[in-house]
């Protein structure tokens, strides 16, 4: 299939086209960046959610009945579930989509597992430019489920809309979103299994840690109480996704979003293109094996190898 056959597809909104767009990102293949020269024209039209949390917070739960209303009310759903991979294989090794076997066989759902891999260049960068296929493609809602707080995931929510964050009482969540640094993240904060013991404690100390949290847009960040294997508290988190839109929409600070988010995806670019660059040059990744056995033996210290590439 040609490029343009592909798009063609894409555009139309094939879930054949969109999935094989995904892998060339993915990959890194050589056509990619003209696939996503053509797709970036495209998007802009749907609305990107990101929830991200610690693990074992109900985020997939919580995923899986969000596009479930959203399903209902007769929207395409795309979603992107960005899993920890298996550092042998590079295969995604969480498996959402088991878990979301309902929304599976459904044909206005896309589920799509990320692995890390450990690819050169960021996942960040694969799954913002997925999460550009799917837009290009005809979605209304696109949600992207992280695992984990760390550095990647943070940069992921961050390129999205609407950023969630989901805690669970009495699992010391809440000291552990001050330490992870997602406070300044969270557009709305999502307290998952609150049929729990310990859920008003959560939400105080949550309260108090958000008046001190200073916002440059001055937005106040609800908090939703939800039990997602029972469905409840989804319509309350729908209504505060779209209250955070509609404010984002009537002030002056969604360019500057905007801005900072191209600014990263150009520094990610950047990054990827030397590095592949680099990797290219003779010798390059033979001697990267080289010298990572001399480091492992001892014979050698990371930063003199790095100069020894650089040369």
């Amino acid at each position: 299939m040609t490029n343009s056959e592909l798009l063609e597809k894409l555009f139309a909104g094939n879930p054949r086209a969109v999935a094989r767009a995904i892998t060339k990102v993915e990959n890194g293949a050589n056509d990619a960046a003209e696939i996503m020269k053509e797709v970036f024209q495209r998007t802009g039209n749907a609305l990107v959610i990101g929830i991200t949390g610690a693990p074992g917070a109900g985020k997939s739960s919580l995923v899986d009945k969000l596009a479930m209303f959203y399903r209902d009310k007769g929207e395409k759903i795309g979603i992107i579930a960005v899993d920890p991979s298996s550092p042998f294989s590079g295969g995604a090794i969480l498996g959402d989509r088991i878990r979301m076997s309902a929304l599976g066989v459904d044909k206005n759902v896309f589920i799509r597992s990320m692995a890390t891999r450990g690819n050169l260049g960021g996942l960040s960068r694969a799954t913002v430019d997925a999460v550009g296929i799917l837009d290009a493609a005809g979605f209304d809602k696109i949600i992207v489920e992280t695992v984990g707080v760390g550095q990647d995931e943070v940069e992921i929510v961050k390129t999205a809309d609407v950023s969630i964050v989901v805690l669970v009482p009495g699992m010391g969540d809440d000291i552990q979103a001050i330490k992870a640094g997602i406070m300044e993240i969270g557009d709305v904060f999502v307290i998952n299994k609150a049929d729990r013991e310990g859920v008003l404690r959560t939400e105080k100390e949550l309260q108090a840690l958000l008046e001190l949290a200073h916002r440059p847009d001055f937005w106040n960040p609800p908090i939703v109480k939800t039990i997602a294997t029972e469905n409840k508290g989804v319509e309350d988190l729908d209504a505060a996704i779209l209250a955070y839109n509609d404010f984002q929409k009537s002030g002056d600070k969604s360019l500057e979003r905007r801005q900072a988010i191209a600014k990263w995806r150009l520094l990610e670019l950047i990054r990827e293109k030397l590095l592949a660059d680099l990797m290219s040059k003779n010798g390059t990744a033979e001697k990267l094996d080289k010298l990572a056995l001399e480091i492992a033996e001892k014979r050698n210290n990371p930063y003199s190898a790095v100069e020894e590439i650089l040369k």
